[in-house]
């Protein structure tokens, strides 16, 4: 499961979600991809299981990038505790994503392949999602 190796603190307030994401919102890597159309916390768990059925169904060929990281501490107090006595303990990590936030790209495959490929990953998330295609990806080319 992907969390930091080491962080400055072990907790971090929780934060607000607004407004569309300015950075990670372009196909940097790949020809396709996946976007968020929402705000959402997504666990490492959940980047795993997307990153595993990319590559079941692309049959390990082609390249995937995962472009989100979880790196924000979430704590949960334990269960039936009263309220009051501090924050609780740091349970997971997630990574905070906005709309428009780009989170896998694929290279090296074909569009129909990438498309079902980047289909099943976006079941196994949070977030409502949106298919891009780069600019310069050419059809034509058989890859």
């Amino acid at each position: 499961m992907l969390q930091p190796k080491k962080t400055k603190f072990r907790r971090q307030q929780k934060g607000r979600m607004k407004g569309n994401a300015q950075r990670g919102n372009q196909l940097a890597f790949g020809s396709f991809g996946i976007k968020t159309l929402e705000s959402k916390w997504i666990t490492g768990r959940q980047i795993e299981a997307a990153r595993i059925a990319v590559t079941r169904y692309m049959q390990r060929q082609g390249q995937i990038w995962i472009r989100i990281f979880p790196d924000k501490p979430i704590t949960k107090k334990p269960a039936e505790v009263r309220m009051g006595k501090g924050k609780g303990n740091p349970e997971g990590y997630v990574a905070p994503v906005t709309p428009g936030r780009i989170i896998i790209e694929v290279e090296g495959v074909s569009y129909d392949i990438a498309k079902e490929a980047l289909r099943l990953a976006a079941q196994k998330l949070p977030v409502t999602t949106k298919f891009v295609v780069s600019r310069d990806y050419d059809p034509t080319q058989n890859v």
